[in-house]
């Protein structure tokens, strides 16, 4: 069941942030992974809007979302991901008991 990565970021410093960019794409492939979405503009529908860079992962399940983040070499990447930024990391899974619901109501 695939699984999905939603990073939020604020970016202080782009340039050591560049850093962290330049290293992932082949640690998100080592494990099956790809970017659906990263760094595009972010439109706000409804609500604050929203300012700041959003990625957005998928990977084929939960199991390798958690060994790219265990990663030797992602670990060091993280690095400079804190040294330049703030970030929000969010994991879900597709296909939840909500998302089966019959109910058009709900």
């Amino acid at each position: 069941m695939p699984a999905y990565v939603i990073s939020m970021m604020r970016i202080d410093d782009p340039e050591t942030y560049k850093k962290y960019t330049d290293r992932t794409p082949p640690l998100v492939k080592k494990y099956g992974g790809k970017f659906l979405t990263r760094g595009e503009q972010v439109t706000t529908v409804e609500g604050t809007p929203y300012p700041d860079r959003m990625v957005i992962l998928e990977f084929p399940d939960k199991a390798s979302v958690e060994a790219w983040f265990a990663d030797p070499d992602y670990q060091k990447a993280m690095e400079f991901r804190h040294a330049s930024s703030t970030m929000h990391m969010l994991l879900l899974q597709e296909g939840g008991e909500n998302t089966l619901n019959p109910d058009p109501k709900l």
